[in-house]
């Protein structure tokens, strides 16, 4: 059951939207998504963000239940980006008394997102500035590239409590029954964040040298929730390295007909199964993408299966491969299978991306299949997923 209470002082008062289908306007979100706010009651009152402009009623709401009557002193703004910042427009007008505290960049991109004039009320805060609101001190802490350029987390001194920002969300409603945070968070980590792995580290860095009770990110469940911190810090401190976390291989197709790509896939993860190796299969013509792109992170080993398309490859498996090197894919081992009936061309495609990607191994031989799988082409994986194993 889930609780809005972190401590006797601090409130999730954050909403839950669970009639959004998509995230970004492109990651299926089957269980909607959380936006988190979080109310510390003192001395005086700070708000630690606000949330999406979609769901600023409830939001409101729920501040005024909690508040009992009393104003708001603070407002800390650690990320622009509209799913956060978007009711802060109308949260200043309901409380002008509210000191808006907030870093430079971020203070640069609220001109750019409203017409509102915040002149006045604002207070540009950097690393290591603190703010004393009674029983309760913060530290800021810089967490530029996690995943915007502005970006600044919050450290609870009292209650030892990070405010993460993006970091350590994951997609769902924060009440979802799920046992498995790491599905999610994974794939929320690696499609958003994944690119700025080197940023991510230098942020646990400086997360190392505090004594942390909970975190607070703003998407997803308060951590710790059905492990030990560590555990959450530690699939942090491996998808920021870009290290494989499981072995397995990521089978990712994209086939036109659903004949010999398809095919070949199923025969792969077939064979794999039978050798005791974990598999995740994507298909692009009708799977998420965004799932195949979690799958390439998680695993040690990944084979894309394509068909030939143009001269070229299927557009589905290209806008895959566009999105794994956008986010800096790396440190695996891959296999190559491709498909074409008179004059295959996907292979040269994907092996040009793969040849990019860094610190990359390129499994030999690459399988081709003019159309249809034959029993000659079984050999042929059978090959291939040994050299995948060796």
């Amino acid at each position: 059951m889930y609780e809005p209470e972190v401590t006797k002082d601090i409130i999730n008062i954050g909403v839950d939207d669970r009639k959004i289908t998509k995230f970004e306007n492109q990651y299926d979100l089957p269980d909607g998504m959380a936006y988190n706010s979080y109310l510390i009651l003192d001395e005086q009152v700070c708000v630690v963000d606000s949330v999406d402009a979609d769901v600023t009623d409830e939001w409101l709401a729920n501040l005024a239940k909690y508040l009992n009557g009393r104003d708001v002193d603070h407002i800390i703004v650690q990320h622009m980006e509209p799913d956060h910042s978007g009711s802060l427009a109308t949260f200043a007008e309901k409380y002008p008394n509210a000191k808006i505290h907030t870093s430079a960049a971020a203070l640069n991109m609220m001109k750019q997102f409203f017409e509102a004039d915040f002149s006045g009320r604002t207070n540009i805060i950097k690393e290591g500035d603190t703010l004393k609101l009674g029983a309760h001190e913060l530290q800021f802490i810089a967490a530029p590239m996690v995943h915007w350029p502005e970006v600044m987390m919050t450290y609870d001194k009292t209650d030892k409590i990070l405010f993460s920002a993006d970091g350590f969300g994951k997609f769902g409603y924060k009440g979802a029954e799920a046992d498995d945070w790491a599905c999610e968070a994974r794939r929320y980590y690696f499609n958003i964040v994944g690119k700025y792995g080197a940023q991510v580290a230098a942020v646990l860095k400086k997360a190392e040298a505090l004594e942390i009770n909970n975190i607070c990110p703003l998407h997803g469940p308060v951590l710790p929730e059905n492990e030990p911190l560590e555990f959450y810090i530690n699939k942090y401190k491996t998808w920021s390295a870009y290290e494989p976390e499981d072995d397995g291989v990521a089978i990712v197709y994209a086939s036109i007909h659903d004949t010999g790509t398809k095919q070949a896939a199923e025969k792969l993860a077939e064979l794999f199964e039978a050798k005791g190796i974990k598999t995740g299969v994507t298909n692009l013509t009708e799977d998420d993408l965004h799932e195949g792109v979690e799958d390439a992170f998680r695993y040690n080993r990944l084979v894309l299966c394509a068909s030939s398309y143009d001269a070229d490859v299927f557009p589905p498996m290209r806008q895959f491969l566009n999105v794994l090197n956008i986010k800096t894919y790396q440190k695996r081992r891959v296999g190559l299978v491709e498909n074409g009936s008179w004059a295959p061309t996907a292979g040269r495609v994907m092996k040009q991306y793969v040849e990019g990607f860094k610190e990359v191994q390129l499994a030999e031989p690459m399988v081709t299949i003019k159309s249809a799988l034959k029993p000659e082409n079984i050999s042929q994986l059978e090959a291939l997923v040994d050299a995948m194993l060796a």
